[in-house]
């Protein structure tokens, strides 16, 4: 996956959210599937914006960003902000 495959997962993702919080809201779905739902995608969006953080990082480092992969959902919640 390339900075532009990911920066569209990226924007895929947010859109997801934004619908889920529309769907709250019209009473669609309940908080705790909301909740589940939500976590899953901030997971997601995590490890996204982790991988391409490493990709440009390895670019500005003169190295392949290809070589980048994604993390672990474990070890990307794991970190502290």
């Amino acid at each position: 996956m390339d900075n532009e495959e990911i920066a569209q997962r990226i924007q895929a993702l947010v859109e997801q959210e934004h619908e889920l919080r529309a769907q709250l809201q019209a009473s669609e779905l309940g908080p705790e599937e909301e909740r589940a739902r939500l976590a899953a995608l901030e997971t997601s969006l995590d490890q996204c914006w982790d991988l391409l953080r490493r990709r440009r990082a390895r670019l500005d480092a003169g190295q392949n960003p290809d070589d980048a992969s994604a993390r672990p959902a474990s070890e990307v919640e794991g970190y502290q902000q």
